[in-house]
């Protein structure tokens, strides 16, 4: 047991919840930032429902002000910079993701370096690693790949998790001094959401059980469950691996049909709803036309790659929850919080 104490930015978000849940459940003390102070009682109460919060304690900070982030470091060992926005549709201004992820990471890091802080985990994506590569790849990805900026039709998104990344490694590279800096690139993230609050993935799921989808778009991802994301940010935070660690958090990857079907298999009748057939591609692009959340997924429709996890599973000495588990277990969380 330990009473270290780990900043979480962003703890009112999916992951961040989780990792304090992980974090507090190893006897860490866990201070979590928030934009209000008005946030912090909705969180401690959603958290006490899984874990002791005696060591949790909050600190107003935003990514896009220096105000507060001194305060939210003081006697931090280590961070887990989780928060970051994820987009229902692409926004109209870039900058709504793109300031917050860069600068918001730099800022964080400024902090830190200041303060003292000795491990720093930032929350990634596969984003940073498989735009611009899609339908041209044979190989797996893996953790050296990159997102080809140059490319068309790289999103938003995609920009944004790459560009923070990249600054966050040529900041450490420059200015870290001894900061043990690693990253954990999620996919697709499922498993069970803790509370009312619920992010893009989850109400894609909420979607599905409803039957507001008749069917898939012919989609690929990466698929993880948000446990093992948690357990990555503290096995990363402990690791005796050298600063650097590039951690994929990939437990296989899997077709939209798959996730829906794996849902279905495990819920039953409370599934009855979810959709059992992909959508052709043309009526994807004809949604796309007056739906942002269709014109996303454009350029990825039909595309399948794989993953090699070779090395985050040795590195860190995990293995994965599979879709079989993920899946029904973020379905099952949204019909006991009587949220379809």
């Amino acid at each position: 047991m330990t009473d270290r104490l780990v900043v979480i930015t962003g703890i009112s978000g999916f992951i961040a919840k989780h990792c304090a849940v992980e974090l507090l459940g190893r006897g860490y003390a866990v201070r979590g930032t928030v934009r209000s102070m008005a946030k912090a009682d909705e969180v401690r109460a959603s958290l006490a429902k899984h874990c002791d919060t005696a060591k949790l304690s909050f600190a107003v900070a935003d990514l896009l002000s220096d105000a507060g982030w001194g305060d939210a470091m003081a006697g931090a060992t280590g961070v887990l910079h989780v928060a970051s926005p994820f987009p229902a549709g692409e926004p109209k201004n870039p900058d709504e993701l793109l300031k917050p992820a860069v600068e918001g990471t730099l800022r964080v890091l400024r902090a830190a370096v200041a303060a003292g802080v000795s491990r720093f985990v930032q929350t990634s994506s596969v984003a940073a690693i498989l735009g611009g590569h899609r339908g041209t790849r044979t190989r797996p990805f893996d953790e050296t790949d990159w997102t080809d900026l140059e490319q068309p039709g790289v999103t938003t998104y995609y920009r944004s998790k790459t560009l923070a990344e990249k600054a966050a490694r040529d900041f450490v590279q420059t200015q870290g001094g001894t900061l043990h800096f690693s990253t954990v690139n999620p996919g697709l993230v499922l498993g069970p959401v803790l509370d009312r609050d619920i992010g893009t993935s989850a109400e894609v799921v909420r979607m599905f059980l409803r039957g507001k989808y008749p069917g898939t778009p012919r989609l690929h991802f990466a698929v993880v469950d948000v446990r093992d994301v948690a357990k990555m940010h503290r096995l990363a935070l402990e690791t005796s691996e050298p600063g650097g660690g590039r951690y994929l958090a990939v437990s296989e990857t899997a077709r939209f049909l798959e996730i829906a079907r794996a849902i279905r298999a495990s819920l039953g009748a409370t599934a009855r709803k979810v959709p059992t057939r992909e959508l052709p591609d043309f009526l994807v692009r004809l949604v796309a036309l007056f739906d942002p959340a269709a014109r996303m997924i454009l350029p990825d429709l039909g595309c399948e790659f794989t993953m090699d996890t070779t090395n985050t599973r040795r590195a860190l000495r995990i293995e994965f929850i599979p879709l079989r588990e993920s899946a029904p277990a973020m379905a099952s969380s949204l019909v006991d919080l009587g949220l379809v």
